[in-house]
């Protein structure tokens, strides 16, 4: 297969927080085609550092967390001095096909300047399979152009957004193939299911201005129409939504071709998750009812989730 021969004109920023299982094999990947490599760490406390210091090519910067993706990410945009004319964002424990590679190194440089943002198909590996069925492709805009895009500020599946211009649709994958036990995924998880929770009473409740700014993004379009999605989910009944849900990824979308891995997958992160979210928001609502102004102080004293 043919190799990158050249390094692209393309900056990466990789957030970290104790990814020393990752880290390695993420750098090996993008030292490959990457000019600059921008690790954001939020004081990590195991070797991810020591790892990353190894590579000459990577320059490490250390920044708060503040509970937020979008905010810590978009420090790096800020305080990274990226020359690139291109910019990757990437996590730790991702990495690109080769595929995606050459099609980088093919098409690059010959976009028209109109073309600000790519979009990518997510590959998700799980318990050590291709999860090819149930969720397969997702589409994310993960490359854009150097002060054309920031990542937007939300609780919950951030996406870059585009300030002007299009984006374009890459045919090749990015893989997200997380290392870690299951043990540390149920948890990841219980973290998660109250920022969704948030997010969702956000929606019903229209607590915040996000629910008007979502109808006028500049993201791709598969990830408006999960968006769209989304508002109807959070119309519908508690609990019989997420069974719901699972029946769709499991059934229709096929997840159970998948075998034992995809049940267990459709099922941990397609119902349970999504069951446990519902928990959360039946928990809220009976404290706070209906009050938005309550359900707002409550989950930030309770649950240190700021909505304003």
């Amino acid at each position: 297969m043919k190799q990158v021969q050249r390094i692209l004109d393309l900056a990466v920023i990789i957030l970290t927080y104790n990814e020393e299982l990752h880290i390695r094999r993420c750098l090996d990947n993008v030292k490959t085609f990457a000019r600059e490599i921008y690790i954001i760490d939020s004081f990590s406390t195991d070797n991810t550092l020591e790892i990353a210091s190894e590579y000459p090519s990577v320059s490490i910067m250390q920044h708060k967390w503040e509970n937020s993706y979008a905010k810590q990410f978009n420090w790096g945009l800020a305080n990274a001095p990226i020359k690139s004319s291109w910019i990757l964002r990437l996590d730790a424990d991702e990495f690109l096909t080769t595929e995606l590679i050459m099609e980088l190194d093919d098409k690059l440089d010959t976009l028209d300047y109109n073309i600000t943002g790519l979009s990518f198909n997510l590959r998700r590996y799980f318990m050590g399979e291709w999860l090819k069925r149930g969720i397969y492709p997702i589409k994310l805009i993960r490359c854009f152009r150097n002060g054309k895009a920031k990542c937007e500020q939300r609780l919950m599946d951030e996406h870059i957004e585009l300030f002007e211009g299009e984006c374009a649709e890459f045919k090749n994958d990015f893989v997200d193939e997380n290392l870690n036990n299951l043990s540390w995924f149920c948890q990841k998880h219980i973290n998660y299911a109250i920022r969704e929770a948030a997010d969702l009473l956000d929606i019903e409740y229209n607590l915040t201005e996000n629910y008007k700014k979502n109808n006028t993004l500049h993201i791709n379009k598969q990830a408006l129409q999960k968006r769209k999605l989304k508002y109807k989910y959070a119309k519908q009944p508690l609990f019989v939504r997420s069974f719901a849900y699972f029946i769709y990824r499991y059934i229709i979308k096929g997840a159970f071709l998948e075998g034992k891995t995809g049940f267990i997958w459709t099922f941990m992160q397609g119902w349970w998750y999504r069951t446990l979210v519902d928990v959360k928001i039946f928990e809220i609502k009976r404290k706070c009812k209906d009050d938005k102004e309550e359900i707002i102080r409550y989950l930030q004293e309770e649950y240190n989730v700021s909505l304003k």
